[in-house]
């Protein structure tokens, strides 16, 4: 069996720790990211109440009738705001779609920044005032540890602690609440269809809620699937795409899928709250001198953040 260095960090030992402890943090939260890509987190921020109270909303939300949910589906915004329906989402290299649905709440600016412009308002669902509310809450509160992540990761890079800092302040992030329905007859079933096709993330990190079943798998080194799971409401977090591109793979964005469940449990439905931070859109995503070298010579073409997630969005099928 293969040991996957997951472990399990106290964000309040970065946030009010020593400068040793802090440093410490640091290493630990770079040399997984380097080794697994994936890290859980305690103390960051969200009470169990608070996630009690997300998970209930999440599932009233996808009780929703279907004709409900299909007016707050709006395709001129490419899922990044309001519902996507089920069959719409499909991981790149995949042909069958994968079996969930989703509901995406963005940034809202509210400091005069003329980023504002770039960002489609939030849809409100009328139906459930409760659901607005606690997306927001618990948006505005995984942005804030992530700022916090991302300034451990800066620190183990060499960097200024606070060099993410402007890049995502008023960023692109983006909420995503996911309903992995459940099939009442698995046999009538495409042959690979599953609820999450092996992907990476497009963002810099994800910071995932827990979920209410298992499922997700994470692929080690040694090319096994690994299954990943949080205890009680830690937060789960991973690299993406953008900070891998940025680090030219120093930090790497780990493949990872969710399964389907045995077939008995297969007419069970499973949720999950993923938060993608994303810097803003004018992000430069050329990797760091620092990570460059005769050993890891450079990997990545130049873009900026706003170009790599419209090519993404693309191969993934939400935007045409």
């Amino acid at each position: 069996m293969n040991t996957v260095n997951i472990p399990r960090l106290d964000l309040n030992t970065y946030v009010n720790g020593s400068a040793g402890e802090r440093k410490q943090f640091s290493d630990a939260i770079g040399n997984a990211f380097n080794e697994t890509g994936f890290v859980t987190i305690t103390n960051h921020g969200l009470s169990k109440a608070l996630i009690d109270n997300l998970y209930t909303q999440v599932k009233a939300l996808f009780a929703l009738p279907d004709a409900v949910k299909a007016k707050y589906e709006i395709p001129e915004l490419a899922g990044q705001r309001g519902y996507t329906g089920k069959g719409k989402e499909t991981a790149k290299g995949f042909k069958t779609p994968d079996l969930k649905e989703f509901w995406q709440i963005g940034q809202t600016v509210t400091d005069g920044d003329p980023i504002k412009d770039q960002y489609p308002d939030n849809v409100t669902v009328t139906e459930l005032p409760g659901f607005n509310a606690v997306t927001r809450e618990v948006y505005h509160k995984l942005e804030a540890a992530g700022k916090v992540l991302l300034q451990a990761i800066a620190i183990y890079l060499g960097l200024d602690e606070h060099y993410f800092d402007p890049h995502v302040n008023n960023g692109n992030s983006i909420l995503r609440t996911l309903h992995y329905f459940g099939i009442e007859n698995p046999d009538a079933l495409p042959a690979d269809a599953v609820r999450a096709g092996a992907h990476e993330d497009i963002n810099l990190i994800t910071l995932l809620i827990g979920a209410s079943a298992d499922g997700l798998e994470l692929l080690t080194r040694e090319n096994t699937w690994f299954p990943v799971s949080a205890h009680g409401e830690d937060v789960v977090v991973n690299v993406g795409d953008m900070l891998q591109r940025l680090t030219n793979g120093k930090l790497k964005s780990t493949t990872h899928r969710v399964v389907n469940p045995p077939r008995e449990l297969m007419k069970n439905s499973r949720y999950s709250v993923p938060f993608f931070l994303h810097p803003r859109s004018d992000m430069d995503l050329t990797s760091l001198d620092s990570c460059i070298d005769e050993q890891h010579p450079k990997q990545f073409s130049d873009m900026t953040a706003g170009e790599y997630l419209d090519e993404r969005l693309r191969e993934i099928g939400l935007k045409k």
